[in-house]
């Protein structure tokens, strides 16, 4: 057995792939269907094609899509500085759900509704502000 990839439905093909972006993915291959009106976006970390996250757009709306993506679970991403990788999601308007309060785990969601679980490489980060302090924020 061998992953292929995680997919989620998109509301907003550009607004979503900024976001994942953000997370420091970079687009490794796309399929546009003409005949299915839809688009099929692989994003994955630089050097790990091998570990995308699809993201599907229909090209007409898709009111399919629930409000709350819990039922999903989550995407998980290792980043190397979980409290810089914090600080740049913030300072482009990302909402930090679950802070890294730990120096070891955050909560993200993207603007679909999915759930990102941020995990920090090797062990924990020293404790720091603004992060200890800093409280939930909706669901995560």
């Amino acid at each position: 057995m061998k992953y292929l990839h995680t997919m989620v439905r998109v509301k907003d093909l550009d607004a979503s792939m900024a976001f994942y972006r953000l997370l420091g993915l970079e687009e490794t291959r796309r399929f546009d269907s003409e005949g299915g009106r839809f688009s099929l976006v692989f994003m994955a970390p630089p050097g790990q094609p091998e570990c995308p996250v699809e993201l599907t757009w229909n090209w007409d709306g898709d009111d399919a899509l629930p409000s709350d993506s819990r039922h999903f679970g989550h995407l998980a991403y290792e980043v190397e500085d979980i409290h810089a990788t914090c600080q740049h999601l913030m300072d482009n308007g990302v909402a930090i759900n679950r802070p890294p309060r730990d120096g070891r785990m955050a909560f993200v969601r993207s603007p679909d509704n999915i759930s990102i679980e941020l995990l920090q490489a090797g062990g924990a980060l020293k404790l720091a502000e603004p992060w200890v302090s800093m409280p939930n924020t909706g669901h995560w």
